[in-house]
């Protein structure tokens, strides 16, 4: 590579981090927080504001201008999985830039373009395989009395933590948690987050990075197993762990700046919450049967949130049924199901249902047909790049 394509191909990560920080410091502005992603805006959480400041504009137009000309430059961007994210992040981002100029995309087209989802509800089959396998190990459990959604509520009920004793077990869970992702993935010293519990929420847990908490919607009740998932997800090896790595490989020189982008709501929500669903596996925390289950009723409710969020925003079903649906094939809990129900109709949020089964997929994938000594190339592969879904499948074991 000659040494102007060397500098094109080093400067793009910045003018891309550059632009989409520009894209949320514009909408911030001129919808004065208040606009489709509220405070959140396009970048929840970014470390690198040190590193790569926001463009500024003051008209769409622009921003429109900057990413077609970023656009340009793809075919000089290497290597393929890089340019394979960075085309799917460019066609994400004018999605979004749609979005805040008060078009509307069909859910379809903010699913498959602005999240880089697949489109369609989850196949039946797969559905029906997941409620197998939940069926056969509840019966090993004694669990067999009942429809299937009854011997779920039953299994976690039974299990459900009492409340005072969530905190300190939230506290063991994430002592144990750092403790793997340490061995693992990454050393994140002595950083934690405190237990913030929240009502009347849409999530079911959140991480605030900022503030150095992790949100926790006790409206819902939760197992251990669900509550270890829960800071695997948000914090060990999930969000929190993925910005302080990111952080740490660009300090070293050794990713490119558009990995500070990790939190953006657009295509890179997908791995972001693949490696998060992914986590206890990622860190090998599997203990017990206990485990098993939670992993395969997360699977379930993943797949049917995606179903859905399909069935509401595309093919016009009433929430009444939608409900019913959540309800009856995926057990469930009633805030749970309200909060799905309030993301999947907001115009921004919604198509992001579909982030977690696609992203989930795409990392266990990889992860299951890695073998055991390449899984340090793995995981450098996996949370030292910006990906989407289809960059990361590239991943080789053997290909230096």
């Amino acid at each position: 590579m000659t040494s102007s394509a060397s500098a094109s191909n080093a400067s793009f990560g910045a003018d891309l981090a550059a632009i989409t920080m520009g894209i949320d410091d514009f909408e911030r502005r001129i919808n004065r927080e208040a606009g489709l992603l509220d405070t959140e805006g396009l970048v929840p959480i970014y470390l690198g504001n040190d590193i790569v400041g926001p463009r500024h504009y003051e008209n769409w137009w622009a921003v429109e201008d900057d990413l077609n000309e970023l656009q340009q430059r793809l075919p000089s961007i290497i290597p393929p999985h890089r340019q394979l994210f960075a085309t799917a992040m460019i066609r994400s981002l004018k999605i979004a830039l749609r979005l805040f100029a008060g078009s509307s995309p069909s859910f379809e087209v903010k699913v498959r373009d602005l999240v880089g989802g697949q489109t369609g509800p989850v196949q039946p089959a797969i559905i029906d395989g997941l409620r197998d396998t939940l069926d056969t190990l509840l019966q090993r459990r004694g669990i067999v009395r009942g429809e299937l959604s009854q011997r779920i509520a039953e299994w976690e009920s039974s299990n459900f933590l009492e409340p005072t004793r969530i905190e300190g077990t939230y506290g063991e869970l994430m002592a144990e948690g750092r403790r793997r992702t340490a061995e693992r993935i990454f050393d994140c010293g002595d950083f934690t987050m405190a237990l913030n519990p929240v009502r009347d929420v849409p999530y079911t847990a959140r991480c605030s990075f900022n503030d150095g908490l992790m949100d926790l919607n006790v409206d819902n009740g939760f197992t251990r197993a669900s509550l270890k998932h829960l800071v695997a997800h948000e914090v060990f090896p999930g969000h929190a762990t993925q910005l302080l790595y990111t952080r740490a490989r660009v300090d070293q020189g050794r990713a490119q700046p558009e990995v500070l982008l990790c939190t953006a709501n657009s295509v890179l929500g997908c791995v972001q919450e693949g490696i998060a669903d992914d986590g206890v596996a990622l860190i090998d925390w599997l203990e017990d049967e206990d485990d098993m289950i939670h992993i395969e009723l997360r699977r379930l409710r993943s797949a049917v949130q995606t179903s859905a969020a399909w069935y509401m925003m595309a093919d016009g079903w009433e929430p009444d049924a939608v409900a019913n649906y959540l309800r009856e094939i995926a057990a469930g809990q009633e805030p749970w199901v309200q909060g799905r129900l309030r993301m999947a109709a907001h115009p921004f949020r919604g198509p992001f249902i579909s982030s977690y089964w696609t992203g989930a997929v795409a990392v266990r994938q990889v992860r299951e047909r890695t073998p055991a000594e390449a899984m340090p190339k793995f995981i450098e592969y996996l949370y030292a790049n910006a990906h989407s879904p289809q960059s990361l499948a590239l991943f080789q074991p053997g290909v230096a």
